[in-house]
C-alpha cells in the first residue's frame, strides 16, 4: 500500500489539494493523525458525477459475470490490505483488532456474496408472457420486463462500522452489482480507512478495464461536498447509515430536487426486548446476562443495540434488574468512536435522567472524553407513554427498563412504538400463545423479530431484512443487509412486441443464462417459447 495522500480518489485520478482540510483523530488518545485530508471542491464533486454518468452507459450493459469478476477481485485487493489496514482503522476509531478483522472479513464476504448474485442474475426477476393474437375480445400483446440499474449512486461512510458500511461496504457492492458506478462520500472519522480501501476499489477496477468513474471516493470538511453530491443532477439514489438528523437532511435535499431521488437511509432504532412472564421466571438471570453483553457490544454503537427493555411488574423483575446492574456495572469503560458520539450519549442520558419518573439504577459516567461506562435506568409503562423523549436512541452501552402491570399497557406500549429495525421477545412456547397479539403488533413495527436471543449481530444471508419502518429506515420495504438489497438501485422496464433479437438474453425464450424467471405465471428456468 503506497503511502497515503489525503486526496480524494476522481475516477482514476486524484483531486487537488485544497483549503478545506480534515484530519483523523484517535479518539483513545485525541492525537491527530497525518496526513492533512482535503476537502473535494464543488468542481470535483461535478467531475465525478459526470464520469460516473459517462461510465453507467458502459457499466450497466456488462454481464453479471464482467460485474461479479470485478467484486471479487475488489474483495481480494481489500482482504490483501491486511495489518496496516487493520492498524490504520484502530487508530481513528479505537476499536479493538478482533472486532476489525472480523468486520473486515465480513465486508470481504458481502463483496463476494453480491458477484455470486449477479454471475446468477435471477435477481433481475424477468417476467414473460407470450402474446395470444387470437384472444377475444381484444389480442395480448408480447410483454416482457426485468429490473434495470438505476444510475449513478452516492454512498455515505458509516461512522459505526468504517468497513462493511463503508467504501466498499454493502451499499457500494450492492450498487455496483447492479450496475450502478458508485461515488463514495468518506466519513470524517476515518478518512485513512477510506483512502486505503478507496485506493484497492481503484486498482480493482483499473486492472479489471472497468470505465473510468465507476468508482469515486470524495473527502468533504463538512457538509457541503455531501449535499452537492446529492443535489447533483446525475445522481440517481443515495445510501446511507447514521443519524436521524443526518437521514432526514439527505431525505429533504433529494425530495427537493427539480427531479426527486431515491435515499436509503438507515437512522434510528431502540430495537425494543420484550421479556413475557413465563421466561422472566423461569430464564430471569440468563436473560440478564445475554442482554448485559447485547447492551455493551462494540460500546453500545451497533444500530441493533437493545435500548428498551419492557417486563411485568413483580419480585422476578426486581431479582432481574439487580441481576442486570451487576452485569453492566461489571463492564470496563471503553472508547467510543468519536467524541462526539460520546458527547451525545452522555447528553442523552442526562436529560433522560432528569425526565419525570425515571429512576437511575446505573449511573452514567465518562472517565476521558471518548471514554464512557454502561448505564441503566427504569421507569414505567405509564410515565413511558407520558414522556415520547423516552422512546428516543441514545446511542451507546444504556437501556431503559419499563415496568407494566397490565397487559393492554404492553400492547399499547408496542402500538405506540416508532418505526424499528428489530423488536425481540423473551418467552416460552406458553408466552407465545397468549402473547400472539403481541407478535402481530411487532410485524407492523420492526424488520425483524428476534425470539429468545438478542438483536446485536445481523447475519449476512439471503432471508435477513435489515431495514424497517420509518424512522428505522427512510423506506420500509427494503433491507439492506442480504442479496434482496440489490433491488434498491433498479427499476423496472418492460418490453412489448419486440422482435427476438433486440432482446436481452434475460427476456429471450431459449433463457441462454439459464436464470429463473416468471413464464406465463410459472416460475422456472427453462428456455423455450
Amino acid at each position: 500500500m503506497a503511502e497515503l495522500t489525503g486526496l480524494s480518489i476522481i475516477g482514476y485520478g486524484r483531486g487537488e489539494k485544497s483549503s478545506a482540510v480534515l484530519q483523523g483523530v484517535n479518539p483513545a488518545t485525541g492525537e491527530r493523525l497525518a496526513p492533512l485530508f482535503h476537502g473535494a471542491t464543488l468542481a470535483e464533486v461535478d467531475q465525478a458525477a459526470r464520469l460516473a454518468d459517462k461510465a453507467f452507459a458502459e457499466y450497466s450493459q456488462l454481464s453479471g459475470r464482467v460485474r461479479g469478476a470485478f467484486l471479487r477481485c475488489v474483495a481480494d485487493k481489500v482482504e490483501a490490505l491486511g495489518l496496516p489496514l487493520v492498524e490504520r482503522v484502530a487508530q481513528e476509531t479505537a476499536l479493538p483488532a478482533g472486532r476489525i478483522q472480523g468486520e473486515l472479513g465480513r465486508a470481504c464476504a458481502g463483496l463476494r456474496m453480491f458477484a455470486g448474485v449477479a454471475e446468477e442474475g435471477s435477481w433481475v426477476d424477468a417476467r414473460i408472457d407470450h402474446a395470444e393474437p387470437e384472444r377475444q375480445p381484444a389480442p395480448k400483446p408480447d410483454v416482457r420486463s426485468w429490473l434495470r440499474p438505476l444510475g449513478p449512486v452516492a454512498v455515505f461512510g458509516a461512522s459505526n462500522f468504517p468497513l462493511a458500511y463503508s467504501v466498499a461496504g454493502g451499499d457500494t457492492a450492492s450498487a455496483l452489482a447492479a450496475g450502478c458506478p458508485v461515488v463514495v462520500v468518506a466519513h470524517y472519522a476515518h478518512p485513512g480507512t477510506a483512502e486505503m480501501v478507496g485506493q484497492a476499489v481503484r486498482d480493482a477496477a483499473e486492472e479489471c478495464g472497468m470505465p473510468e468513474g465507476v468508482f469515486s471516493l470524495l473527502y468533504g470538511a463538512g457538509h457541503e461536498v455531501g449535499q452537492a453530491l446529492v443535489k447533483h443532477p446525475l445522481i440517481t439514489a443515495v445510501g446511507f447509515t447514521g443519524s436521524r438528523r443526518g437521514g432526514l437532511a439527505l431525505l429533504q435535499l433529494a425530495n427537493n430536487r427539480p427531479v426527486p431521488i431515491p435515499v436509503y437511509a438507515e437512522m434510528s432504532s431502540v430495537n425494543p426486548v420484550f421479556i413475557l412472564p413465563g421466561a422472566l421466571r423461569t430464564r430471569g438471570a440468563e436473560i440478564a446476562a445475554g442482554l448485559a453483553a447485547s447492551v455493551t457490544l462494540g460500546v453500545g454503537q451497533f444500530c441493533t443495540n437493545p435500548g428498551l427493555v419492557i417486563l411485568p411488574e413483580g419480585a422476578a423483575t426486581e431479582q432481574f434488574a439487580a441481576q442486570l446492574r451487576e452485569k453492566l456495572a461489571a463492564v470496563a469503560p471503553a472508547t467510543m468512536l468519536t467524541t462526539g458520539i460520546s458527547a451525545a450519549y452522555t447528553d442523552g442520558l442526562t436529560g433522560r435522567q432528569r425526565a419525570d419518573g425515571v429512576e437511575t439504577l446505573l449511573p452514567p459516567r465518562t472517565d476521558a472524553p471518548a471514554q464512557v461506562a454502561p448505564a441503566l435506568m427504569r421507569t414505567n409503562a405509564v410515565e413511558f407513554a407520558a414522556n415520547p423523549a423516552l422512546s428516543d436512541e441514545v446511542f451507546g452501552p444504556a437501556t431503559l427498563l419499563v415496568t407494566h402491570e397490565r397487559r393492554e399497557e404492553v400492547l399499547q406500549l408496542a402500538r405506540n412504538l416508532e418505526g424499528q429495525l428489530t423488536a425481540t421477545i423473551h418467552g416460552t412456547d406458553e408466552d407465545l400463545r397468549e402473547w400472539a397479539a403481541l407478535v402481530r403488533i411487532l410485524e407492523t413495527r420492526a424488520g425483524r423479530l428476534v425470539f429468545n436471543g438478542f438483536p446485536t449481530g445481523v447475519e449476512v444471508c439471503h432471508a435477513m431484512v435489515h431495514g424497517g419502518p420509518f424512522p428505522a429506515t427512510s423506506d420500509g420495504r427494503t433491507t439492506s443487509v442480504g442479496p434482496r438489497a440489490i433491488r434498491r438501485w433498479a427499476r423496472a422496464v418492460c418490453y412489448q412486441d419486440f422482435p427476438a433479437e433486440a432482446l436481452p438474453d434475460e427476456l429471450r425464450d431459449e433463457n441462454p443464462l439459464e436464470i429463473w424467471r416468471v413464464v406465463d405465471g410459472e416460475i422456472t428456468a427453462r428456455g423455450g417459447a
